[in-house]
């Protein structure tokens, strides 16, 4: 990931958060001639001497974990909200014009050595925990001892889990934070007006960098 300093962002404690609401990765790995990647539901369990693992889990049926590896490289890409930033919005436009569009986002990237599972009770352990996390909060959360045992016992059949022990952990938070904070607030306040969630996600962002900085 290229990291310029004003983006880059080291806080563990807040990557893993954002990782935890993202609630899902890229995988994506190297088949020999080709990246491939699939889009997971995933669990970050993170260890206090280490970054820990990435667990999740894919159908059988997909060829990316008979053409990775074993102990491979692999990269998971956690993706948050972007959105377009548009020139108009800076302070800055009135006064020299020396502006261009630019985009902003949030990511995590994990990388580290893939494994993966068959075993039944590695894949029961775990799709209970993350189908825990998911129905934890509903008023009447479902669980996978309400479905007939054998059938379970088939769905496991179906699908591979899939372990990353992550080694590295890169994020980049790029909000307009080399921009001046009369640009950044006028950033926000076109961001209210624009549609869908990624630039309401944004402004709050940005938003809220800019009351830590007692702006």
């Amino acid at each position: 990931m290229y990291l310029p300093r004003h983006f880059s962002l080291t806080d563990m404690a807040q990557i893993a958060a954002f990782a935890a609401a993202a609630q899902s990765a890229d995988l994506v790995t190297f088949d020999g001639t080709k990246p491939v990647s699939t889009l997971l539901p995933v669990i970050w369990d993170r260890q206090d001497d280490g970054y820990g693992r990435l667990l999740g889990h894919m159908a059988i049926a997909n060829e990316q974990w008979q053409t990775a590896l074993p102990g491979a490289q692999a990269l998971a890409i956690v993706h948050g909200p972007q959105a377009y930033i548009s020139p108009a919005w800076y302070e800055s436009k009135t006064r020299h014009g020396r502006v261009v569009p630019t985009w902003n986002y949030e990511a995590v990237h994990l990388t580290g050595p893939v494994a993966f599972h068959h075993d039944p009770e590695w894949l029961r352990a775990f799709v209970t925990r993350l189908t825990s996390v998911h129905e934890s909060g509903r008023e009447h959360p479902w669980a996978i001892t309400d479905a007939p045992p054998d059938y379970i016992d088939g769905q496991l059949r179906g699908i591979v889990g899939v372990e990353l022990t992550v080694t590295a952990v890169e994020a980049m938070q790029k909000l307009s934070q080399n921009r001046s904070d009369t640009d950044r607030e006028g950033v926000v306040a076109g961001l209210r007006g624009e549609p869908g969630p990624g630039p309401a996600a944004i402004a709050d962002a940005m938003a809220s960098q800019l009351a830590d900085a007692g702006h």
